[in-house]
């Protein structure tokens, strides 16, 4: 049976303003020109400023709202179309930051499939067949250098995609012409093999190697193809009585394998410099004799304003008003306009939001931990969480987690991610706060300074935390040293 029934419910929503603030917070200094650039191309009433300046606002609260020249109150010249249901769709709606970062900084020349490709049309082969298995071959090799595709994968799709019946034996076959190419090692299924196809290249090539590194190559390729999995898990010992071999032997091959490149593929891409990244500053931290001054990168607040012409049409659309009713075509007009207007002070408020929002969000957390930017000493960093700088200048976690997450401050000492001076926070043995970076430094260290022939356990590594007075859990430590990508004790082993 159908019913009727009544029901309450609360929910929130975020309105268009600030749906746009929020996405223009997440957008990078770098970034944020041309996205201005594309909403003045969009938005015809928006227009760049002649302001030299923009002065550095006081804290201010999200509910604060920016009034000014920029604002036009649209009831004063048509009241009867203030309930008009018009929508304006800014580019930041549909705005990919992610997308945009790949168009601003990647300077992209040939890739790693572009440079294979050149390679095998210059290769002598049997028939066109292997050619085209050939293409399909590199197509599936992946950004390291690795083919981990199964050779009957490849004969389907070619079945599929070109009528072309071939046999796993002839993809394997071009697959070896392949793994000759430059770099060495591509074209690999596993590590093993990429390895081994590496230190072979050296032995088949061996121009400016002595006999005694010749040896070694050679025994790391005995290492390589027989016996991978003990020199995997770094079992040392039973290397050296598998093998043979003394001690010093062992470490030499060890040193030789330690110099190939477990990722060929990037081999090329370091090479050609394909992926250029640039870290623009939002912030700039100086130390003016013992004291901190923060200023903002300019063009956080560039000088926008609605424009000149738009404004006079609507004051001229008044007028016409006044004297008598508006035709349809200016009335149409009318609303056009308000629309334009509208979303620029829209926009310009945004803008000048995302201002402020930053400024205040960047001078709590300097002066939170105004000793690390004095000292750049991470001991002095405090503990801080998003909480602590959203109370402080009375914003929604969200909108400082959004701040910290793409926004860089440049320092005496290096330009550094936001999120980076955030941490939680641990009790020594004293009762006094530690934060988890001083805890994963202390432990960094004490790694760096162990014996690499004796590497320390995780219980271990408790031990030697506990005597300089922080009670970590091994499951702790653990974390820790994996968030740090340090390996286990086994795994650190050297000979």
């Amino acid at each position: 049976m159908i019913r009727q029934t009544l029901s309450q419910k609360l929910s929130q929503k975020m309105s268009p303003r600030q749906i746009q603030l929020m996405k223009l917070l997440q957008v990078p200094t770098f970034e944020l020109e041309q996205r201005i650039k594309e909403e003045i191309e969009s938005n015809p009433a928006l227009e760049e400023g002649n302001r030299d300046y923009y002065d550095e606002p006081e804290y201010k609260s999200e509910d604060d709202t920016t009034t000014g020249e920029n604002n036009i109150d649209f009831e004063d010249y048509f009241p009867e179309y203030g309930d008009e249901d018009l929508s304006y769709n800014s580019p930041a709606d549909g705005y990919d930051r992610e997308e945009k970062r790949e168009r601003q900084i990647a300077s992209h020349e040939n890739n790693l499939q572009d440079y294979l490709l050149n390679q095998l049309e210059i290769t002598s082969l049997e028939d066109e067949t292997d050619r085209i298995i050939g293409r399909q071959i590199i197509g599936s090799i992946d950004e390291d250098g690795y083919l981990r595709r199964e050779p009957i994968s490849i004969t389907d799709d070619l079945l599929f995609s070109q009528n072309l019946s071939i046999t796993e034996q002839q993809v394997l076959d071009v697959l070896k012409i392949i793994q000759q190419f430059d770099p060495k090692g591509v074209g690999a299924r596993n590590l093993q093999e990429a390895l081994l196809i590496q230190v072979r290249a050296k032995i088949q090539h061996p121009e400016g190697i002595d006999d005694i590194r010749l040896q070694d190559l050679k025994i790391a390729e005995v290492i390589l193809r027989d016996h991978f999995n003990q020199f995997a898990k770094k079992h040392f010992q039973k290397l050296l009585q598998q093998l043979s071999l003394e001690e010093e032997d062992l470490k030499a091959a060890y040193n030789e394998i330690l110099k190939l490149n477990p990722k060929p593929g990037t081999g090329f891409i370091e090479s050609s410099h394909s992926t250029i990244l640039y870290v623009e500053p939002d912030f700039i931290i100086t130390n003016r004799d013992g004291q901190l001054e923060m200023t903002i990168n300019g063009r956080n607040a560039p000088d926008l304003r609605v424009s000149k012409e738009y404004k006079s049409m609507i004051r001229e659309l008044a007028l016409k008003k006044q004297k008598g009713k508006l035709s349809k075509e200016e009335r149409n007009t009318a609303l056009f306009v308000k629309q334009k207007i509208e979303a620029a002070q829209t926009f310009i408020e945004s803008i000048q939001k995302r201002h402020s929002t930053l400024y205040n969000t960047m001078h709590a957390i300097m002066m939170k931990q105004y000793d690390y930017f004095l000292t750049g000493d991470t001991t002095h960093l405090k503990p801080m969480i998003l909480k602590d700088i959203a109370d402080k200048i009375g914003v929604d976690i969200s909108t400082v987690s959004r701040v910290a997450n793409s926004k860089y401050v440049q320092t005496e000492f290096g330009t550094k991610l936001l999120k980076d001076f955030f941490s939680d926070k641990i009790q020594n043995n004293e009762g006094d706060d530690v934060t988890t970076v001083q805890v994963k430094q202390l432990l960094t260290n004490i790694i760096d300074a162990e014996d690499k022939s004796t590497p320390l356990s995780d219980e271990s590594l408790m031990e030697m935390l506990e005597k300089q007075g922080i009670s970590l859990s091994r499951r702790t430590i653990t974390k820790y040293r994996e968030k740090l990508n340090i390996p286990v004790a086994r795994l650190r082993k050297e000979i």
